[in-house]
This record gives C-alpha cells, sequence and structure tokens, in this order.
C-alpha cells in the first residue's frame, strides 16, 4: 500500500510578500547581484512567443552566448533551473552505464538524479574538500565501459574546482563516452575552452557568474551528443537536443513558451558580457578569488583542497569557531550583505562561503570581508 504524505506545517503556511523589504547586496553562491538595467529590461510589454519579435530575441540570445564562450558547440537555452540539464543529459546519452565523479553534495546530486532515471551509476567518491584527481578517472575508462562520465566543475558545497580540462583530455581518449559537465555556479566566471576539451555538454543557469536573474538555463551541446541522442530509442522530451535545436534551426525559437521577461535580461546582460571579454571577465574573477583565499587564510582557513580553489566561491573553513549563523545575520543586518553558511548538515557552522561571482569586484568584496571583520570582532 502507498503511504500517504503526512503535512507537517512547519513553515508552509502563507506569509503575505509585503514589497516593503530592505535590500541587500547578495555574496551568495547564487543568485547574485544583477544590474538595474538588466532588471529594467524585463519590464517590457509582452509579446507571442511565435512572433518574429521572439525570433529576433532567441536567435541573438544563443548566438552572443556561442560568441562569448567561444564555442561551436550548438546552444540551448530553456526556461528551467540547471538542474534540467542533469535530467536531459543523463536521459539524451546515457543508455546503461554513468560514471559519476562526486565531491559534494552537488555531484553526488547528479549521481543520485541518474540512478533516479534508472541507470547504473558507479562513483569515485571523494572526501568533501578533495578534487577529483584525473587519473582515476583515466583507471575507471580503462577497467570499465561508460556511457558518460559526469562531472562537476566547481563543486558550489565545498568551494572545489575540479580539473575539467584534464579530465575531458582523458575522456576525449574513449570515443563511445560522453562528458557531461555541471558548470551551474562557474560558467561565465571562470574561462573553460569548451571544444579543446571533448566537453559534450556543459550546462549553467543565469543567477549564478552570468548575473542574471534565475529562471533560464543554458546548455552547450557538441555535434556527437546530437548524434548520439538520435541513436537513442527514448530521450528528455523538455530539454531532448534534437527537439531542442530542429526547432531553433527551423524557427529561431524555443519549442515550448519561454519566460520571455527573463530572456530579455539575458539579452541586455549577455551584450554587457560580451563587451567585457571572456578573458576580461576570467581574469576580474580571479583577482576576486584570489584576495578572498588570501583573506581566509589570515583570519581562518581555506576549506578546499590547497590549488583546486573555486574562482568563483570561497568555502572558508570556520577555523575560529565563530557563531556563523549569528554572524550572517548581523551583517546582514548592519550591513546590508548576504553571505552564505556551510552547505547542509556537514558543513553548515564549519565553514562558510561568500560568493565573488557576476557583477562583483575587488571594491565590493572588500567591503564585504570588512562588514565581515568587524562583526566578528577579527
Amino acid at each position: 500500500m502507498t503511504e500517504l504524505r503526512v503535512k507537517v506545517n512547519l513553515v508552509s503556511k502563507k506569509q503575505e510578500y509585503t514589497d516593503d523589504y530592505p535590500e541587500k547586496t547578495l555574496y551568495l553562491p547564487g543568485p547574485t547581484e544583477v544590474r538595474e538595467d538588466v532588471i529594467e529590461a524585463m519590464a517590457q510589454p509582452m509579446f507571442g512567443h511565435r512572433m518574429d519579435r521572439m525570433t529576433d530575441l532567441y536567435t541573438t540570445i544563443v548566438e552572443d552566448t556561442k560568441e562569448f564562450l567561444g564555442t561551436d558547440d550548438d546552444v540551448i537555452i530553456l526556461t528551467a533551473s540547471g538542474t534540467e540539464f542533469w535530467e536531459a543529459t543523463t536521459l539524451n546519452l546515457v543508455e546503461e552505464k554513468m560514471l559519476c565523479l562526486t565531491c559534494g553534495s552537488f555531484s553526488e546530486r547528479q549521481a543520485n538524479v541518474a540512478e533516479r532515471l534508472g541507470k547504473d551509476v558507479d562513483r569515485i567518491e571523494y572526501e568533501w574538500g578533495e578534487a577529483v584527481k584525473p587519473e582515476d578517472v583515466r583507471e575507471a575508462l580503462e577497467a570499465k565501459e561508460y556511457d558518460v562520465v559526469g562531472a562537476v566543475m566547481n563543486e558550489t558545497s565545498t568551494g572545489v574546482r575540479n580539473p575539467i580540462e584534464e579530465i575531458g583530455d582523458i575522456v576525449a581518449e574513449y570515443p563511445d563516452t560522453y562528458f557531461v559537465v555541471d558548470a551551474i555556479s562557474c560558467l561565465g566566471g571562470d574561462y573553460i575552452d569548451i571544444d579543446a576539451h571533448g566537453i559534450d555538454a556543459i550546462f549553467t543557469s543565469t543567477q549564478k557568474a552570468f548575473a542574471m536573474p534565475p529562471g533560464l538555463a543554458v546548455c552547450t551541446v557538441s555535434d556527437a551528443a546530437y548524434e548520439r541522442e538520435l541513436e537513442r530509442d527514448s530521450a528528455s522530451w523538455y530539454g531532448g537536443f534534437q527537439r531542442c535545436l530542429d526547432y531553433y534551426d527551423r524557427k529561431g525559437q524555443t519549442h515550448s513558451t519561454p519566460a520571455i521577461p527573463i530572456m530579455l535580461a539575458y539579452r541586455k546582460q549577455m551584450k554587457h558580457m560580451l563587451e567585457e571579454g571572456h578573458d576580461a571577465r576570467d581574469e576580474r574573477h580571479r583577482e576576486m578569488a584570489e584576495y578572498t583565499r588570501e583573506w581566509a587564510r589570515e583570519h581562518f582557513a581555506v576549506f578546499p583542497e590547497e590549488g583546486y580553489e573555486s574562482q568563483t566561491v570561497t568555502c572558508v573553513e570556520n577555523t575560529q569557531g565563530i557563531d556563523v549563523a549569528a554572524t550572517i545575520e548581523a551583517v546582514s543586518e548592519e550591513y546590508d550583505m548576504v553571505f552564505s553558511n556551510g552547505y547542509g548538515s556537514k558543513l553548515g557552522e564549519k565553514t562558510f562561503r561568500i560568493g565573488h561571482m557576476g557583477e562583483h569586484d575587488l571594491e565590493s568584496i572588500k567591503a564585504l570581508t570588512d562588514a565581515i571583520e568587524d562583526v566578528a570582532g577579527l
């Protein structure tokens, strides 16, 4: 017998949205700060998603994204969280077996999604804070055949930046194995040459380093991945490569109704990103990351394995035993700045995380660290 859901009404009662909340500067691992003109771009009269205007909008953001990322691969932009492409890439590319490289909450979740979809999943598991080692991937591929290797480029829970380029070069030596990369919390703030490292699909969400409102997911698709899906008996309906890309080729639009206002914001922000340039954007993020790590080592410690630190999220090890929750609350109340606690029960008070992504710069990150020093008495 199927058990009935038992409703425990903790916070699910209605809490009326009052529209009078104080404005906070976001230093989260996403969502992050959004430019005022990007927000304003959403406030345009509505138009139909089958009008010529929609074709102009969608082809603009797709082709601008390809230009910014420097890829010849196809690009899909869907109304969804980046989580959609965990499911879609698994359904589109995995016949039976998938190898997942897990070193934190989100890489573990990628493996869990594949298992939930009925795939045979093997893991190479690392302690939280450790990075994936490419030689382990080679050893696994030599021992067994896999349809897909799945990896997280930027493990948001631990602040680890995995060596995706080296892993991709190894996977490329196995032509029947495809490489899928979750770059949700770093793409656009951490440069990667997609075409040079055998990446068949890499995806992100707009509310992270793209510095746009939440609501859109972006995925690049190699020709090989597209052809692989054509050979499959089943694939994702909403995120199917063929369905999305063939419709784009025919109509220059999405196959289903998109979030048009967010796409208008995307258009505006991508123009800013193109103006800055991918290399310059990468360098700005590197400067912020290096400063934040130096600050963390001066006052606390850096949680990730040395040499594998994220360029967009610093996970700080709470070696001083400060009350993380109270510090976050005090910084929010006194300075109207919001950063993040450690992720989940494993790292909640043991770490805290600073998101230095999107439109932040060195000056704005220093303002946050000064506020933390003041509140925590460092």
